[in-house]
């Protein structure tokens, strides 16, 4: 149990206004009704005391009980108890068994006498079933055993309503509307006395201890059960809250929302309604009497009248968290919402809890700090705040009044630990990051995400590069200064792009890569800047930096041209331009006109030319002499072959002059295959390269766009020049032969067997004469089959126009030409497939029917 100050004892009617010297005399019970206070003594008296409350500058209430008057009721009883109808202006009296009504400004007796006779105790019904304002409803225990009567009490006079038998004989009673509830001698019952419905709760045993039955609210009880529990029970014998642990030997219990007070032998406890722990104990000895009347609690001794003030509940929560009591001050502020105004209440939740979420952060549980600033709708920059220089010179934030914390920095929340600093930005980090996208952060994102990137770059996180690169409200002076003291430049250049700075992002970063500044973020900086040209809009910014990437690195720093989008026209650069600039750097050079040509496909001669030439150049440079004959074909020669076979734009004859004697045989036939020249462009391939699959793949490629006479002249070509005498003529017999017998469809047979040798065997020749004799066949035949479906087709075409000629005609001066419409003069005329018939002059100027299915077709 921890103690909470809930309430403070203050003396309300001191013993000396009682009863003066009369030391036999005590108080026997009280009653409070606004500001009049009753009380009621052993000696058959009722004193009348006007209560005014003050309170003093400490903030504590006093209260001064005035005495109007006092009057004997001529008993020689006690006066049991005492009870105020305020509505009626009467005062309801027990004293020796009757219940006598006073009027509460004189305590005079009523003039017509009226009162009720034989009550042992009795209680107000304060959830009436009557429906008339000018009465109140009066349950009592009767002298009778087993008994209880219900009566109404007018102004002047008393009616019973209702009189019910009890199962055992009833000791104490509370009613809400038709319920009571009820002590009998060995347990507690509800009991509906209109339907005469009863329901068992608990048991207890009235011989050993004192029964209490309090109302507390609409249709619930409180009940002093078993065990020295304070039971909660409703009208339909179920408990909706757990049960108050007090001591065993309690005497009277109230309940001020949201706390239930029980009074012992000793002491005053408060237990809470919300959580049901102990909160307070106040020493109190001879007490008797402790009762609540309209949220006024009132304990009494023999000798005085003493008032349990509550401290205010704002007040209480703010004492819990002093004692970083989160939990209790939580539970206390929610059950405060009943008594406080909506309005007032958020209001006050809501700082309630961010004053929780910052004890819970000081003691480093940030989850529950996390969930605590969420729901209080915590102003982040009171969290920023903490940290000196993490929100912009620019931000006009102050901290709260009065403040949510007693924190200066962080420095004092963990007393200089670093560790726990540490740990702190790393949460602060976390939680800024997930509210900058939220409602949170409206109205202040400049100052939220300035903070964040300087968390990230004095804890050198990896999220800072993320923040830069994606939307972001960060303030350029503040930020730019904290990046460079942080020394974090590619992120300061990642600031200046976010912020249009283009210049001034690539000049740091170039700084970077040249040296003269130390970031070792990246190690591929120098790529990201050529991605970043290649993607730049700014013509005369790529143009600055053009020289230093391409001197870094020409295959890598051309890319700023190649890879560059040719969609918008606007922004594109001239491809002559970016060529003159080129002219320093050969490999870029190559690059790019290898990105025209090839890539783009771009139809100009100058380019297609000028990358030949650069081909043509770097091979030459490359052969170990002018006249070498070395078979190894380098990348280049092999992208120059590339070229002279598949575009048809750059200047042959230059390059011919280029590559005479320079040893580029295969280079040498290309171009004169180009200018048609094939007979020259075998020749070398046969005769100086004596590269016969060479000059075979040659006459393939060239045949490929051709059909027919052509693609054969092509083969014949070949086979005539393996044929001729000369050097070497047995390899070319060779070659001659396995040209022939792998393209026999390629040559007319019969005019190559003219070019054959007599000497040459049948056998040697097999596969092309049974190609060749196998092509004839399959050509003759194929020529029979289209022989026969022309015959069939026209065999079908005879056979409708028989039956179209079979149909009668009939023609007559009233037939009228379907163009013209005119009739006709002659019996000459043309009928379409649909019966219609025209002139045959309209027929010829308009050989298009509209009115025939087939256009154009007529019989």
């Amino acid at each position: 149990m921890m103690n909470t100050k809930a309430f403070t004892l203050v003396s309300a009617v001191e013993r000396e206004q009682l009863m003066g010297d009369r030391d036999h005399v005590s108080v026997e019970c009280v009653e409070c009704c606004g500001k009049s206070l009753y009380v009621g003594t052993t000696d058959c008296f009722i004193y009348h005391f006007l209560l005014e409350e003050k309170t003093l500058p400490t903030g504590a209430a006093t209260f001064t009980a005035t005495k109007q008057l006092h009057r004997a009721l001529g008993f020689k009883k006690p006066v049991n108890e005492l009870r105020a109808a305020s509505a009626l202006s009467r005062l309801l009296v027990l004293c020796d068994s009757f219940i006598t009504l006073l009027d509460t400004g004189n305590l005079e007796p009523i003039p017509t006498g009226a009162r009720i006779k034989g009550a042992v105790t009795f209680a107000l019904n304060e959830n009436p079933v009557s429906g008339d304002p000018f009465c109140v409803e009066v349950c009592i225990i009767s002298v009778k055993r087993r008994t209880i009567q219900v009566f109404l009490v007018y102004e002047d006079r008393v009616q019973i309503v209702k009189e019910v038998s009890t199962p055992e004989q009833p000791f104490a009673v509370a009613v809400d509307g038709h319920f009571l509830c009820l002590a009998l001698t060995t347990q507690y019952i509800i009991l509906n006395y209109h339907t005469g419905v009863s329901q068992d709760l608990f048991p207890y045993c009235s011989e050993e201890k004192r029964p209490i039955v309090k109302r507390i609210g609409r249709q619930e009880f409180l009940l002093a059960g078993p065990g020295g529990l304070g039971m909660f029970a409703t009208v339909a014998g179920i408990s909706q809250r757990a049960p108050v642990h007090w001591s065993e030997n309690v005497i009277g219990a109230a309940v001020c929302f949201p706390y239930v007070i029980a009074l012992d032998d000793e002491f005053i406890t408060v237990h809470s309604m919300l959580d049901q722990q102990q909160k307070q104990t106040l020493p109190f000895k001879e007490g008797h009497i402790l009762q609540d009347f309209e949220g006024r609690v009132i304990v009494a001794t023999n000798r005085g009248v003493y008032i349990l003030v509550p401290l205010p509940l704002e007040k209480q929560i703010q004492d819990l968290l002093a004692s970083r009591r989160v939990e209790e001050a939580l539970v206390l502020a929610k059950g405060a919402r009943r008594n406080i105004p909506k309005e007032k209440f958020q209001v006050m939740y809501r700082r309630i809890l961010q004053q929780a979420g910052f004890i819970q952060f000081a003691q480093l549980q940030f989850l529950e700090a996390k969930e605590l600033f969420r729901s209080g709708q915590l102003d982040v920059r009171e969290l920023i705040s903490l940290c000196p220089f993490l929100l912009p010179t620019s931000s006009s934030f102050t901290r709260s009044h009065p403040p949510l914390h007693e924190y200066a920095d962080l420095n004092q929340l963990t007393q200089g630990d670093q560790e726990k600093v540490t740990q702190c930005k790393r949460f602060l980090m976390s939680y800024l990051n997930e509210v900058r996208s939220t409602e949170v952060a409206n109205g202040y994102k400049e100052d939220i995400d300035t903070a964040l990137l300087k968390l990230y770059a004095e804890a050198d996180h990896d999220s800072l590069l993320d923040l830069l690169v994606t939307e972001n409200f960060c303030l350029l002076t503040d930020s730019a200064a904290w990046l460079e003291k942080h020394r974090k430049y590619f992120a300061l250049g990642l600031l200046y792009r976010y912020n249009h700075q283009d210049a001034a992002a690539l000049q740091l970063w170039v700084n970077i890569v040249n040296g003269d500044i130390h970031d070792s973020t990246r190690s591929d900086l120098y790529e990201y800047v050529v991605d970043f040209l290649t993607y730049c809009l700014d013509q005369e910014l790529v143009w600055k930096y053009a020289d230093w990437v391409l001197q870094k690195s020409e295959e890598v720093g051309v890319q700023i041209f190649t890879k560059r989008s040719v969609d918008g026209q606007q922004n594109s650069f001239n491809p002559d331009d970016i060529i003159s600039c080129l002219k320093k750097y050969p490999k870029a050079l190559v690059k790019y006109l290898e990105h025209l040509v090839i890539d783009r496909r771009l139809q100009r001669e100058e380019y297609h030319t000028h990358l030949a030439l650069l081909y043509l150049e770097e091979v030459l440079q490359r052969r170990p002499s002018t006249h070498g004959t070395g078979t190894e074909v380098t990348e280049t020669q092999a992208k120059l072959r590339s070229l002279l076979r598949k575009s048809n734009l750059y200047r042959v004859h230059l390059l011919i002059e280029r590559v005479q004697g320079a040893g580029l045989h295969v280079e040498r036939a290309l171009l004169h295959g180009k200018l048609g020249e094939h007979e020259e462009a075998l020749r070398i391939l046969v005769h100086e390269l004596r590269d016969f699959s060479a000059a075979e793949d040659y006459c393939v490629r060239c045949a490929q766009a051709r059909a027919g006479p052509a693609r054969q002249r092509l083969f014949h070509t070949l086979l005539a020049i393996y044929l001729r005498a000369g050097p070497h003529a047995s390899e070319r017999a060779v070659a001659a032969v396995d040209l022939l017998n792998r393209h026999a469809s390629d040559f007319d047979a019969a005019q190559a067997l003219q070019l054959l040798p007599d000497t040459w065997s049948v056998q040697l020749l097999c596969p092309f004469l049974l190609g060749a004799v196998r092509d004839g066949l399959h050509a003759g035949r194929m020529t029979q089959v289209a022989l026969g479906l022309a015959k069939a087709e026209n065999l079908v075409y005879k056979y409708d126009k028989m039956k179209l000629k079979g149909n009668s005609v009939q023609l007559s001066d009233r037939k009228l030409c379907q163009m013209c419409q005119n009739p006709f003069c002659e019996p000459v005329f043309v009928r379409y497939p649909n019966g219609g018939l025209v002139h045959t002059r309209c027929a010829t100027s308009r050989p298009v029917n509209p009115d025939s299915p087939s256009p154009g077709s007529r019989t």
